[in-house]
């Protein structure tokens, strides 16, 4: 395979592994019934949650694999495991070592779903939004990745969402919590 080759795959499957990425997150969101309620009881959103959520493997992999391959890029198997340690593109690089580390945690905890209680479960299924940051920020910085306006677009949309429907979620997680005023 030619080096242009390998760079076109792996920034092909970096894309579509944020793309499944962001549809996991979305979905999961709109599964909420806080967040979209008429959702929350959808089948075909739950489906397509699950499958985004396992979609990323293989394309994680490939990115991953076309990385390593990459003779510019000069990443190693150690690189995989420890971020911020590859001359080429430090940080970017870190991150999405970063973001590929949280998302086998979150994966091997839904795998491991029944073995854990639900808030075990949710504190390690919620380091997905930690994983997509880190993932975003690693497309963005990339500065090839996400060169499309089409694509940084849809990418910045996604984030804005997650952002509003996690300030949603916490500014009403707050309120339910403080005690409501008695009419004397």
């Amino acid at each position: 395979m030619s080096s242009e080759t390998i760079w076109i795959l792996a920034r092909a499957t970096g894309v579509a592994s944020l793309l499944a990425l962001s549809l996991s997150l979305l979905t999961g969101v709109a599964l909420r019934p806080q967040s979209l309620r008429w959702l929350s009881t959808n089948r075909a959103v739950s489906e397509l949650h699950e499958y985004t959520s396992w979609l990323w493997i293989p394309l994680g992999i490939a990115h991953v694999v076309a990385i390593l391959l990459d003779p510019y890029a000069k990443v190693g198997l150690v690189d995989l495991v420890i971020p911020f340690g590859v001359d080429y593109a430090r940080l970017q690089i870190g991150l999405g070592t970063i973001s590929l580390q949280l998302l086998i945690v979150v994966m091997v905890a839904a795998y491991s779903r029944r073995a854990l209680t639900r808030g075990e479960w949710l504190a390690f299924h919620r380091l997905s939004y930690v994983a997509f940051a880190a993932m975003f920020l690693h497309s963005i910085l990339s500065g090839t990745d996400l060169a499309y306006p089409w694509l940084a677009g849809a990418a910045w949309l996604v984030a804005a969402i997650l952002v509003m429907a996690s300030v949603r979620r916490t500014t009403h997680r707050v309120l339910r919590r403080q005690p409501v005023p008695v009419d004397r």
